[in-house]
């Protein structure tokens, strides 16, 4: 088992509240995770079909089994049981009595938010970040942690990635996603998947991916929420204030593991990361999403947003603390340039002492500090953040 940096937040949470969910995807680590962190506890797994349909015709006498409460794996598929959690939970007035867990972000947020309001923290785990990866001792090169991913299960049983990432993609298009969503032509369903990958930290343009999956606007849409309820991918907002110029206000989509959007553009090995093309887009969704698992792992809404203006001015990054922006850079090159700096240095200027700093985030290894910025290799991207 990997040490999972959200552990700290979750003991912490059961101690003050009686109900605490934790989302995200398949295979993230959420069931080692939370039976690591409460051993003691008994420990129902939904998915079974038997105790699926036990729980669902007899609610209240299943959970009666369960005086002191237990663990619930995959919650969303009988969410029945959360208006008896409501009711038990109010009486004991016991704190870490229920932890939950689940997979399908619309459902659980419907049906939490309906019987379980104000009792309930909430957790997000993704697949493992670099830190985490590093603390395993698991030593990875940038294109290797592009290669790999961060599911655990990848390092853990040592499995080739585009083989694993395979069975995962397979798996999720046959089982969760007829179950969110009743698509008649799955494979045109993966076409839309795999032209997203190719769309990576690009500006959302549904027209345009509708025009090349064959299908209309609101579908897609109706298409990219589902990739996010099922944790597939994740939008970023952009950042928009009246700063004396248009902003750009469409959101840019990333995945939430970039070993699954590699193996989604036909990628299966170090030397085809290298020529490929959208290599820097694939540097540029790792660090993202680390970024947002350090927040999240804190318990912390990312904060995290894009912006560009009209004019082609653009952060990969902007982060938001309080009323300071903290402009973030990303390239893929092992060496500095100056050019580099260009943005960081507009966005300086255009919102003035709401900046006191800025981070460039590369491949190479030489940190430095030049005015207000600082370099940084992207192994140490939190401190950008932290």
């Amino acid at each position: 088992m990997y040490k999972r940096t959200i552990a700290t937040e979750l003991q912490e949470l059961a101690k003050s509240y009686p109900v605490v969910e934790i989302k995200g995807p398949r295979q993230s680590g959420k069931t080692t995770l939370v039976q690591s962190v409460f051993p003691n506890m008994p420990y129902i797994n939904l998915e079974a079909l038997d105790i699926q349909e036990m729980a669902k015709l007899d609610p209240r006498g299943f959970l009666n089994k369960y005086p002191k409460g237990a663990i619930l794996d995959e919650i969303q598929r009988v969410p029945e049981l959360l208006s008896y959690i409501q009711i038990i939970v109010d009486a004991s007035d016991k704190k870490g009595m229920f932890i939950l867990t689940g997979s399908h972000q619309i459902e659980l947020h419907q049906a939490i938010s309906q019987s379980l309001a104000g009792r309930t923290a909430l957790l997000s785990l993704l697949p493992m970040s670099l830190g985490e990866l590093a603390d395993a001792d698991k030593k990875l090169s940038l294109d290797e942690a592009i290669l790999k991913g961060g599911y655990p299960r990848i390092f853990k049983d040592q499995l080739d990635p585009t083989k694993a990432y395979r069975n995962y993609f397979q798996t999720y298009v046959e089982r969760d996603l007829r179950e969110l969503i009743h698509i008649k032509n799955l494979s045109q369903f993966q076409k839309f998947i795999r032209i997203c990958a190719g769309r990576i930290g690009q500006i959302l343009n549904l027209e345009s991916i509708g025009n090349d999956v064959g299908i209309s606007s609101s579908t897609v849409k109706e298409w990219l929420s589902i990739l996010e309820a099922s944790y597939i991918t994740i939008r970023l907002q952009p950042y928009y204030e009246n700063f004396g110029k248009r902003m750009i206000k469409s959101s840019k989509l990333y995945f939430t593991d970039v070993g699954l959007a590699t193996y989604l553009l036909g990628i299966e090995n170090i030397a085809q990361i290298a020529r490929d093309p959208l290599r820097g887009s694939l540097v540029e969704n790792l660090v993202v999403i680390d970024l947002m698992k350090f927040r999240l792992n804190q318990g912390r809404d990312p904060q995290l947003y894009y912006f560009r203006d009209t004019h082609g001015h653009e952060m990969d990054l902007i982060f938001k603390s309080g009323n300071m922006l903290i402009p973030i850079e990303i390239k893929a090159a092992e060496t500095f340039n100056k050019d580099f700096l260009k943005n960081l240095i507009y966005f300086k200027n255009l919102v003035n002492e709401r900046c006191d700093r800025g981070f460039l985030i590369y491949a190479g290894e030489q940190e430095q500090t030049i005015g207000l910025f600082k370099v940084l290799h992207y192994s140490n991207a939190i401190e950008a953040i932290s």
